[in-house]
């Protein structure tokens, strides 16, 4: 067979071309129809049940852990919504979702991630080049993020059974769309006229409650000293007997009118 012909493509010889016609389209519909069960059926209910038991054998806590997920306020188309978050998602089952080895929960990832590498025939590609496009940091508890996994295989199930070729859809445009809004909301944070004034009257209270505060303090020093120190000009009544002051007084009183 020539390189033609092994490429998957009708060989031009003329006594075959009839043949070949008839041929071609039934190879090619087997594979479209193979590549249809292939991407219809791969997520099972037997995926989703590891996912529950893996939710279930959890401890509930209130302890949260940071990772990078779609932020669907941002991207509402429900197919590019799923591209990126299945992107995301296998980076998390690699570096956040870890487990100790040989332990049920372990196995139950390692199926994940096979699962994850077959489903990327299913995607295109477009998801990958807008890396941190409609993306943002999440805090929240282990089970808040199985949960958000299960969700994503849950929806991606049901929409590969409706339309096996339903993530073939470009969605470069509503990524960009997320990119142009982050860079308005970086611009705004930079650029805001309200931000100095709000500083500004947070600022002024603050150093107005600093100085009374501060006055305050010195008037309270004052008085306390002034309670300490010695009366310098003492009053008559308070006069020791016996003072010059005193004599002089007496004298005068003896002597004769």
């Amino acid at each position: 067979m020539t390189a033609r012909g092994a490429a998957g493509r009708c060989p031009p010889t003329t006594w075959l071309t009839p043949l070949l016609l008839l041929v071609c389209p039934l190879v090619r519909g087997s594979i479209t129809e193979e590549a249809s069960e292939h991407c219809s059926h791969m997520i099972g209910n037997g995926h989703l049940q590891f996912l529950q038991q893996l939710i279930d054998s959890q401890m509930e806590t209130s302890c949260q852990i940071a990772f990078e997920f779609v932020d669907q306020e941002q991207l509402k188309d429900p197919v590019c919504y799923l591209k990126k978050a299945f992107f995301l998602m296998q980076d998390i089952m690699e570096d956040t979702m870890r487990f100790k080895d040989n332990t049920p929960n372990a196995y139950v990832i390692v199926k994940l991630q096979e699962l994850s590498l077959r489903l990327k025939s299913c995607f295109t590609k477009d998801y990958e080049e807008q890396g941190k496009a409609c993306v943002r940091t999440f805090y929240e508890t282990p089970l808040q993020l199985l949960e958000k996994i299960k969700n994503v295989f849950n929806e991606t199930k049901t929409l590969l059974k409706k339309d096996w070729n339903i993530f073939s859809k470009n969605c470069n445009d509503s990524f960009a769309k997320c990119s142009i809004q982050g860079h308005e909301r970086q611009k705004e944070r930079h650029s805001d006229p309200q931000l100095p004034r709000f500083t500004f009257h947070l600022l002024v209270p603050s150093i107005i409650l600093v100085l009374l505060a501060v006055g305050g303090l010195l008037f309270y020093r004052r008085r306390w000293r002034s309670h300490r120190e010695p009366q310098t000009v003492d009053s008559p009544m308070e006069r020791p007997e016996g003072s010059p002051l005193t004599q002089d007084e007496d004298r005068q009183v003896e002597l004769p009118v």
